[in-house]
């Protein structure tokens, strides 16, 4: 297929107006470039703001001619210019900032980051777009922030006066315009005169630093301004690794590692503790099937909020919460196409189309759709995976815009079996070695799984201050295997006992959110009010399992295929869970540098099960309430000191205490816990995060000492920790980013497990770094190179802690090379082919870790 490439040109025309090639990051513009002679930084001696009848417009007043080196870029709601060799000399202080503000936008800062000045500004219902003008000494940024485009012109609106509460006016510039310097004269790009340059950003985040989220607080909100910890793997991490799976993604993240690996379902631990169905988001949404979006084409960015989340997200365990956000449609054409082979016969092709449906432009539409096929270092382990992900957004209206979305997953695994009895991997065996390539399961084993996505979001914004939005979801996963389990391992340490089963399941969901969102003030204390309401319900129902006793088989020298013994009979059972939230939170800031979040939300579900082999039915129902309270103080601009008490619940799941019934159910368990850190911009484009935390789970079921059959509820299980993250650009081309977690999770109580043992699968020091190169000038411009280390320390490998998984360090690497619209990439996991496990579950489920394998892609955007 003949590629074709599009190029906008520049066009100069009294006004030298600049747009982008579409892409799927945001484009990044040194849009004024001063002369290499000009060494001495350029000082601004004033900050001002006027309000316009589009926005806002933030005037610089410099000292100097020289023309200014401006960077802009992106990310979410919020718009950045970096002013390059430059520095503040305010008579205020070395930093301004103005909150609350009107005309769509609703804060711009002006702060000294290193040698350069960091100009931001965060639109209320999006990214801002503005122009650049110069004249006289000053320079001045128009800010508009984007209204839902629709196919007439809207009228403008009058100027709102300014009052004592909004920025101040400015006067008409009176000054003379200096006459125009000839083109020879110029430097390419940059602002001379009476110019002006409309800045242009479509598309997504770009580069390794995220300094916003929604996933904290349910709002567009700045990381350095919520008093918790959270970490985002951004989609060019994703890319320059060329992740397509979930847990490759969060090897990134500090602090969370991989519980359990079951073909297309993979579980995790954060913090200590399961991240189970209600830790895992889309989008901000409640999404039990969000594990099993392990192919990431769809996918813009990772974030993984660390604690408890009940507050926001309802029931749900507290270690933390896995939010996937998806890629949106774009207005502007764009279209992506990536090509993959690896070792183990990889194949793997993705497209990524966007655009506009109209030319008013009020309709645009993504679609992404992937297609993968491998087989494995695993004998007979095939997969084959299909995903498609549509979505199409409406501007109804100016003030009113409706999404609607899709996802069709399809997975294939046969012959999955990846686990391995640990005497003979992680603890010695007198016959030898297990091979990593050896499968304990049968050729013929194979996992069916399917999982449908449908649902919308729908906002509207009543002014410039307050806006509503309504998402609803609906999910169906199908999932069935036909498998052959490891059991026991004989005394002779070679003949492993094994089971069979057939089972059929299936889950429905539908997830309904609605919430309000304004902004006000009482007096001069500045308020962002949410309050919203949660309607979920969930139902599992396995419409068949039945198993057999499945021939032994010797690990070191396997014979697949013996005859079986006969199903059991069949049983089928179905759990409804409904649940409803009610939750209020106030983002307060009494003065620009201290912020203070109070929050709290009331649960209260219905769970009913039903045995339809035994014709038994039970239910059980409970409320509870978690509160949440942080604060942030910044005492300078680059700097956040935070501490946060937060809480969440999940209901309790187990056989009822002895002498009791189902209509006398368990407490939920609870989680609670407290942290520290700090929050540091180490320059305009490198930040970090230091946190440490005290998490507690109580009310955990134990076995019940006099009556082992039921249970008590007497467990207690804690956290303690420190994690340090860093992300973003050192210099020029050179990304970073890296983690260090030491997690100290143990039981504290139990009747079943010693007090002090730690929990599984969870080490005490985890560190991960990956860091990448690329070229910026002359001919190897986009040549560029990556590596990566990932350590993970001893860790118990149950409950019982009877065994450990050792430590590793593996390496990876990466050659890539960008240019225009083309990229290629190779890609080196396990660089050095070492041996290590990922995680264990019982004393004959141990999972080896992926050996040396290589990924070569070629992509095209255009």
């Amino acid at each position: 297929m003949k590629l074709k490439l599009w190029w906008r040109s520049l066009l100069f025309a009294g006004v030298f107006s600049v747009s982008v090639i579409p892409a799927v990051s945001i484009e990044k513009r040194v849009l004024a470039q001063s002369p290499a002679s000009h060494a001495s930084p350029i000082t601004v001696t004033g900050v001002r703001l006027k309000q316009t009848d589009s926005g806002l417009e933030v005037l610089l007043e410099t000292t100097s001619q020289q023309p200014l080196s401006i960077a802009t870029s992106g990310y979410g709601k919020t718009f950045v210019a970096n002013i390059i060799n430059a520095r503040l000399a305010l008579p205020e202080g070395n930093s301004f900032r103005q909150s609350n503000l009107t005309g769509g936008i609703a804060v711009v800062s002006v702060t000294q980051q290193g040698s350069s000045i960091r100009v931001s500004a965060i639109g209320s219902a999006g990214l801002p777009t503005a122009k650049l003008r110069r004249s006289n000494g000053s320079t001045s940024l128009s800010l508009s922030a984007p209204a839902a485009p629709t196919a007439q012109t809207p009228t403008p609106q009058p100027a709102v006066p300014a009052t004592p509460t909004q920025p101040e006016a400015i006067a008409p510039e009176t000054e003379e315009i200096p006459p125009p310097v000839t083109p020879d004269e110029q430097p390419e790009g940059s602002v001379q005169g009476d110019e002006e340059i409309e800045i242009v950003v479509t598309g997504e985040q770009d580069g390794y630093l995220v300094p916003s989220a929604t996933t904290g607080t349910r709002t567009d909100t700045p990381l350095r301004d919520i008093p918790q910890s959270i970490q985002v793997v951004p989609q060019q991490v994703l890319r320059n690794q060329q992740i397509t799976r979930l847990d490759d993604a969060l090897r990134n993240v500090a602090g969370a590692t991989p519980d359990f690996n079951s073909g297309p379902y993979v579980t995790y631990r954060i913090r200590g503790f399961e991240a189970l169905n209600n830790n895992l988001l889309r989008n901000g949404q409640v999404d039990a099937g969000a594990g099993e979006s392990v192919e990431l084409s769809s996918v813009e960015r990772v974030e993984v909020l660390k604690g408890p989340a009940s507050v926001l997200f309802g029931l749900g365990n507290p270690g933390g919460s896995i939010n996937i956000i998806t890629k949106r449609p774009l207005s502007e054409p764009f279209y992506g196409v990536d090509a993959t082979v690896g070792s183990y016969s990889f194949y793997r092709g993705a497209i990524d189309l966007s655009g506009s449906l109209n030319d008013a432009k009020t309709v645009s539409y993504r679609l992404n759709t992937a297609y993968r096929n491998s087989d494995s270092f695993i004998d007979f382990y095939n997969s084959e995976h299909f995903n498609i992900s549509p979505v199409v957004t409406v501007a109804i209206g100016e003030r009113t815009n409706l999404t609607i979305e899709g996802d069709y997953i399809e997975t294939k695994d046969s012959g999955f079996t990846p686990f391995v009895p640990v005497v003979g991997s992680v603890l010695s065996n007198p016959n030898g070695k297990i091979p990593r390539d050896r499968n304990v399961g049968e050729p013929s084993d194979e996992i069916n799984a399917s999982l449908t996505r449908l649902g919308y979001q729908l906002e509207h914004k009543f002014s410039d201050r307050w806006s509503l939005r309504n998402t609803f979801a609906y999910n169906f996963r199908d999932y069935s295997d036909k498998r052959t389990l490891p059991g026991s391992l004989e005394a002779d340490n070679r003949t492993l006992n094994r089971s069979y089963r057939d089972y059929e399941f299936q889950s429905t969901s539908y997830a309904l959110t609605t919430n309000v969102v304004g902004k006000f003030s009482t007096g001069s204390i500045q308020h962002q009010l949410l309050f919203g309401v949660d309607l979920n319900s969930y139902e599992n129902e396995t419409l068949k399992f039945a198993e057999a006793t499945a021939a032994p088989i010797d690990i070191f020298n396997p014979i697949y295929g013996q005859p079986r013994g006969e199903l059991s009979s069949e049983t089928s059972n179905t759990t409804i869970t409904d649940s409803l939230g009610i939750y209020l939170q106030d983002q307060i800031s009494p003065i620009d540098s201290l912020k203070v979040i109070l929050g709290g939300r009331f649960d209260t579900f219905d769970q009913k099960s039903e045995d339809f082999s035994a014709d038994t039915e039970s239910s059980l129902s409970d409320s509870a309430f978690s509160p949440r309270f942080g604060i942030v103080y910044q005492p300078i601009p680059a700097i956040s000191l935070y501490a946060s008490y937060i809480s969440s619940f999940t209901p309790a799941r187990g056989t009822y205490l002895f002498g009791g019934s189902l209509d006398d159910p368990f407490e939920p368990e609870r989680g609670r816990q407290y942290e520290v850190g700090v929050k540091a911009d180490l320059n305009d484009r490198l930040s970090a995060t230091l946190a440490l935390y005290d998490l507690t789970r109580t009310n955990v079921l134990t076995e019940d000492p006099d009556n082992p059959d039921f249970s008590i509820q007497v467990g207690e299980q804690n956290s303690q920790g420190i994690e340090l993250n860093l992300a973003g650009e050192i210099l020029p081309g050179w990304n970073i980013f890296a983690g260090y977690a030491y997690t100290d999770a143990r039981i504290t109580e139990d009747n079943t497990y010693d007090s002090g043992n730690q929990l599984p699968n969870t080490p005490y020091h985890a560190a991960n770094l990956w860091t990448t190169y690329e070229i910026q000038k002359g001919n190897l411009q986009g040549l560029g190179v990556g590596f990566g280390l990932f350590f993970v320390g001893d860790r118990a490998g149950d409950l019982d802690n009877t065994y450990d998984i050792p430590s590793y360090v593996r390496t990876d690497a990466a050659v890539f090379y960008n240019r225009d619209t083309f990229r290629i990439a190779l890609n080196f996991r396990n660089l050095f082919d070492i041996e290590y496990f990922e995680n264990g579950s019982s004393a004959t489920r141990v999972n080896y870790g992926q050996p040396f394998t290589v990924l070569g892609t070629i992509s095209w955007q255009f």
